[in-house]
């Protein structure tokens, strides 16, 4: 029977049930794989089962067993996935599984950031509602989403999903896009940098869209916007990000992502983390439960597409 090998089942959350992936090997689950430990466990395997585990020829190199790379994500830079298909390893992901997950936290993010809703909380937490004399308290001062200007930078599945929500919220919509579509309001980097209220990133990460929102377009953007990444940490510059909500340019930040997970004490982040105007949280928009379970059957449809001779979402 073949060997299949789990190498970092951790993040996918202990709830997520792996026993299906039986039916198609012998199963080895890890939960965490350090990179020094990649290439002994991949040994003598013939498909491989990640998240967030690096791979690449340097790991690669010697195996001479593995047929499959399965992605449990959309993003596949974490794999050297042009390597692989020029030696036979098919690599595959799962598109679109986490598109609700996603924009739910995008949204979230932003109505949070929106409407102080850290500040009102605490407030009541506490305790000086209860002991003040007034019934209400109305400060600091939220508006209302409608007649915003929500940018929206990628305009997949994910972007297009948080689009339908913010224009049911009564924003105005703005796309950037590398192709344009008919049916959004698509405008270059700047005027969207420029123009929106609200700014979400939902690109992957590749030459073109690392470190694009940089200190000159964060400059751009308007003195108060709210910036929220929900793609990956590197598409932004994450020290330019961090001195642009210290010095008070932007006047929410939302994050998911970053450019190391988990980010350590050295990060711009830590010195904003617990700001009342920022919103971080350790990369969960994806794993929605319902998420998870759809991503593992893809990837199950996945190596059944390899059994069949077929090509299934593959990016190799």
């Amino acid at each position: 029977m073949r060997k299949i090998i789990v190498l970092d089942a951790a993040t996918l959350g202990e709830d997520l049930d792996l026993r299906p992936l039986e039916a198609l090997g012998d199963v080895t689950v890890w939960q965490n794989t350090a990179p020094e430990q990649v290439a002994e466990r991949l040994e003598g395997a013939e498909i491989a089962l990640l998240n967030k585990v690096k791979l690449n020829e340097s790991n690669l190199s010697g195996n001479t067993t593995l047929k499959q790379i399965c992605i449990a994500a959309t993003g596949f830079d974490n794999v050297d996935a042009a390597w692989c298909g020029t030696h036979g390893i098919a690599v595959c992901n799962v598109p679109g599984y986490s598109t609700d997950s996603v924009a739910q936290l995008t949204v979230t993010m932003a109505m949070t950031l929106v409407m102080h809703m850290n500040e009102y909380r605490q407030y009541v937490a506490d305790g000086r509602y209860s002991a003040g004399k007034v019934a209400n308290r109305l400060t600091p001062v939220y508006h209302e989403m409608r007649g915003m200007t929500w940018g929206i930078a990628g305009y997949g599945n994910i972007g297009k999903q948080v689009a339908r929500v913010a224009e049911a919220l009564g924003c105005r919509v703005i796309v950037h896009k590398r192709t344009p579509d008919p049916e959004a309001e698509c405008v270059d980097l700047d005027t969207l940098c420029r123009e929106s209220d609200i700014l979400s990133l939902h690109v992957p990460l590749n030459g073109s869209t690392r470190g694009m929102i940089d200190r000159e377009h964060i400059g751009m953007m308007k003195p108060g916007a709210i910036l929220i990444n929900a793609a990956r940490g590197a598409v932004t510059d994450e020290r330019a990000v961090a001195d642009a909500v210290l010095n008070g340019h932007l006047g929410g930040f939302g994050c998911d992502v970053y450019s190391a997970e988990p980010f350590p004490e050295s990060h711009p982040f830590t010195e904003i983390r617990a700001l009342d105007n920022v919103c971080l949280t350790p990369h969960m928009a994806w794993g929605a439960y319902e998420a998870r379970e759809r991503c593992l059957r893809v990837m199950m449809d996945n190596i059944r597409a390899l059994d069949r001779g077929e090509k299934l979402n593959r990016v190799d």
